[in-house]
């Protein structure tokens, strides 16, 4: 019996072990890292804003960066969890993941009805005047569905 307990005590593979802390470089590493995720997430998502608002034909673009953001935004949101990062970082990418959800179900709904929204935005760029352009608007509203007016 007491040979098989000294046995027990120079095994050090038993039981468990404490959790290795990461040291500052590591941490200054991730933390690194993590600003570069965030800096490209916020890129796509203005990006894919800005290339919808120019033109509505680029949908596809706009969709393909959307996509990109949300998928940068989910890496960034777990990495500023796991390692602790700042508050600002956690609230920046919270803040954009829901407008990259509402630029998604602009690129959806623009997608349903691209063709009223090419005719409006090509009415609208070529309108001079507030009453040219409100007159695209009355267009746009009589030619969608019923359900939708």
């Amino acid at each position: 019996m007491g040979g098989s307990r000294r046995l027990e005590n120079m095994n050090p593979d038993v039981g468990p072990r404490p959790s290795p802390q990461p040291g500052p470089e590591a941490q200054k590493s991730a933390l690194g890292v993590t600003q570069i995720l965030f800096r490209a997430f916020l890129l796509s998502a203005l990006g894919s804003f800005f290339v919808f608002s120019l033109n509505v034909n680029y949908v596809w673009l706009s969709a393909i960066l959307t996509l990109a953001g949300i998928v940068l935004g989910i890496v960034v949101l777990v990495r500023a969890v796991k390692y602790k990062h700042s508050k600002l970082v956690l609230f920046g990418t919270i803040s954009g993941l829901v407008v990259s959800a509402i630029m998604c179900l602009l690129i959806l709904t623009t997608a349903l009805f691209f063709k009223h929204v090419t005719t409006y935005q090509d009415c609208t760029r070529s309108a001079l005047t507030e009453t040219a352009k409100s007159q695209c608007l009355s267009e746009l509203e009589k030619s969608m569905p019923g359900a939708l007016r």
